[in-house]
């Protein structure tokens, strides 16, 4: 990448769309269709949603590590002959259809798809992993009761909360679609384009931060929000000094500056192509830490972007 890649004029906010109106309007069509998708039948919950699914080899990086982005997943890996599995999976699938898809239960046979309790280091059976955001952050081993598993899964969902979308169903809130209405722009959206367009980060970033605190869903809040954050963590870097610098790929500080660089430049995919590769070549604590920044960047694109779902693959091949 050349320095100018860095330092390409007028794309602070073409890049990285922070909270236009159009996003707004663009990103409530998306759930108005998602929700007229849903409501011609299925049960009800996330949107008529799965809460049980069978994994395979094949559907695992899709299935598993690109939903975990969104919702926790937990990971049933059980055998046709294994005794304490029958006893185990009747209890995961009654809790699951209770959570109405505020996690996913996701079913592994780890004979017919080996590959994938070899990447866990799967050691017995029954095991259950949580799965959020690309990582197993705790588990169990072993038929437990439905007490202590409703337990495990209480506290997992009460440690996880602050970084969860709000689930079930809620009343129409400000900048989603009303029956009747055409789209309704939220004033703190509005509020934060016309703090972006008099270069005030700080009044867009508080005018993003008061409509996620009553709307914590709200993607385009979310998007601002991340956006501003990035543009605000860039300012005052040399580009040229964070090309020298990574040009070492051990540099973790100096990997991440030139992708939030390449971020903002329009380098989309080279940015997260750079993290992903960081996060191979890494691990432990180093890992985590490029990872989460990466997670970071991904919040500044809609769920729906090419490069997004491009990237959550190479994450979760990078990872597994």
């Amino acid at each position: 990448m050349s320095p100018a890649d860095f330092n390409r004029p007028g794309s602070l906010y073409g890049a990285v769309d922070l909270g236009a109106r159009k996003q707004a309007l663009e990103a409530q069509a998306r759930r108005q269709a998602a929700a007229q998708d849903n409501a011609g039948g299925g049960a009800p919950g996330a949107g008529g949603a799965a809460t049980v699914i069978d994994i395979t080899d094949e559907t695992f990086s899709a299935e598993v590590i690109e939903r975990s982005m969104r919702v926790p997943v937990i990971l049933d890996l059980w055998a046709t002959w294994c005794q304490p599995c029958k006893q185990l999976s009747p209890i995961l699938e009654k809790l699951a259809a209770e959570a109405a898809g505020k996690w996913v239960l996701a079913k592994v046979d780890v004979d017919a798809n080996p590959q994938i309790s070899q990447a866990l280091r799967v050691q017995s059976i029954p095991t259950v992993l949580a799965i959020f955001q690309g990582q197993a952050v705790t588990g169990f081993q072993g038929a437990l009761p439905e007490p202590q598993v409703r337990q495990f899964l209480d506290q997992l969902m009460e440690a996880l909360a602050p970084h969860l979308p709000q689930g079930g169903e809620q009343p129409p809130q400000e900048g989603q679609e009303q029956p009747g209405r055409g789209p309704q722009v939220a004033p703190e959206l509005i509020a934060a384009e016309e703090a972006i367009e008099k270069g005030d980060l700080d009044a867009a970033k508080a005018a993003y931060q008061r409509l996620l605190a009553h709307s914590p869903s709200n993607e385009d809040a979310s998007m601002g929000l991340a956006g501003v954050t990035l543009i605000q963590r860039s300012e005052g870097l040399d580009p040229a000094d964070v090309q020298r610098r990574a040009a070492d790929p051990k540099d973790i500080e100096a990997q991440c500056q030139a992708a939030d660089l390449e971020m903002l430049s329009g380098a989309v995919d080279a940015a997260f192509d750079r993290l992903v590769r960081t996060i191979r070549q890494t691990a432990g604590d180093e890992r985590d830490q490029v990872r989460r920044h990466l997670l970071g960047l991904f919040e500044t694109l809609p769920n729906g972007d090419p490069a997004l779902t491009k990237a959550r693959r190479s994450l979760a091949s990078a990872l597994f």
